[in-house]
């Protein structure tokens, strides 16, 4: 470990040294990739040298053990355990940040929610937890653009897909794919039964034009007239638009925009972020087939989390963490669950690396 960081900083020295450069600077798309990898380097030579500190103290402090002055030695072994603790701390971070890092964490993403069993009352959660991505995305100075909505008329969607663009997005979000459950009482149960109701969750980490190239002839598009409930977004031109990719039979429609180029696009985006998303689930799962465990797999069909409201609680099965302030994490307040998720996958993947 120790050969690869003194590998890391050197590596990092030497692109401090090229960001200086004029002619480096003088190439734009050279000098932003060396500040990327700049930024992604600093933090684990940070950390590096604030390990390397802290060994070098605790080595100080074992020699004065050996001193001849019984208030130095006090002191030394005093202080022993708390920089002990400080390295295993410092090991543990390294650790992790050596770990193989997700090449879509930077990403922008799609998000994608379908209202799922229990009708109305799962078309008003799906609302609900949409509302709750976009106070958490609010929070941290994203920017939420609706691809497509299919409202249901008690209020809520039956889907929405969204475009989620920010500082590492995918990083945040990813872990949040899955069927979401909510157990409350419906306003309209007279009765006060609780009932539960699901809806799904998708996050694809959006596609680029560098990573998926599609050839033309396997699209079939459609173009039809625009319709919405209460005459939204109806219009007498052909603007909405149909795009099917003939290989892999996904389909996606989009008729928010009054233009039927802007859908065309729009539509296109999310065509390319779902091909991307199941060529990636494919790779992982031979993965996962190869290593006999499927860590952070993200698989659809698995209930991931429940929402009671009669007990202000939100449960994430996968780690088994239980929460009792439900109205908070309703409010976007989701920083505790993702990292909660985020360091239990990293501490998997460790365990893996070693195994």
């Amino acid at each position: 470990m120790f050969t690869k960081l003194e590998e890391v900083v050197d590596r990092f020295q030497e692109v401090e040294g090229l960001l200086s450069d004029p002619s480096v600077m003088a190439n734009q798309e050279k000098f932003r990739q060396l500040t990327k990898e700049h930024a992604d380097l600093s933090e684990l030579v940070e950390v590096y040298r604030e390990y390397k500190k802290v060994t070098e103290e605790i080595e100080g402090n074992r020699e004065l053990l050996r001193d001849a002055d019984t208030d130095l030695r006090e002191m030394a072994q005093a202080e022993l355990p708390e920089l002990e603790e400080r390295r295993e701390a410092l090991d543990q971070q390294l650790m992790v940040l050596l770990l193989p890092k997700d090449p879509r964490d930077d990403k922008n993403v799609i998000l994608e929610i379908r209202a799922g069993t229990g009708g109305d009352e799962a078309a008003l959660f799906a609302g609900d937890l949409f509302r709750m991505y976009c106070r958490y995305a609010d929070e941290k100075g994203w920017r939420v653009e609706i691809m497509s909505d299919s409202e249901s008329e008690a209020g809520g969607f039956k889907e929405v897909i969204a475009m989620i663009s920010g500082q590492r997005v995918y990083s945040r979000l990813k872990y949040e794919s899955g069927t979401h459950r909510v157990q409350r009482v419906p306003e309209t149960e007279a009765q006060g039964r609780i009932h539960t109701s699901a809806c799904t969750v998708a996050v694809l980490p959006e596609a680029e034009d560098v990573d998926l190239d599609i050839d033309p002839s396997d699209l079939r598009i459609d173009v039809y007239r625009a319709s919405g409930a209460g005459g939204q977004h109806v219009n007498k031109t052909e603007s909405a638009v149909r795009i099917t990719h003939i290989p892999t039979g996904v389909v996606v429609a989009c008729q928010d925009e009054k233009s039927q180029h802007k859908n065309k696009a729009k539509a296109m985006k999310v065509l390319k972020s779902r091909i991307l998303d199941a060529m990636q689930a494919e790779q992982d799962a031979k993965m996962a087939a190869d290593r006999k465990s499927q860590v952070g797999s993200g698989d659809r069909s698995e209930r991931i989390r429940t929402y009671n409201f009669p007990q202000g609680r939100c449960t994430d099965h996968r780690i088994g963490l239980t929460l009792y302030r439900l109205d908070a994490i309703m409010q976007g307040d989701l920083d505790e669950i993702v990292d909660a998720l985020s360091a239990h996958y990293q501490a998997a993947g460790m365990a893996n690396q070693e195994g």
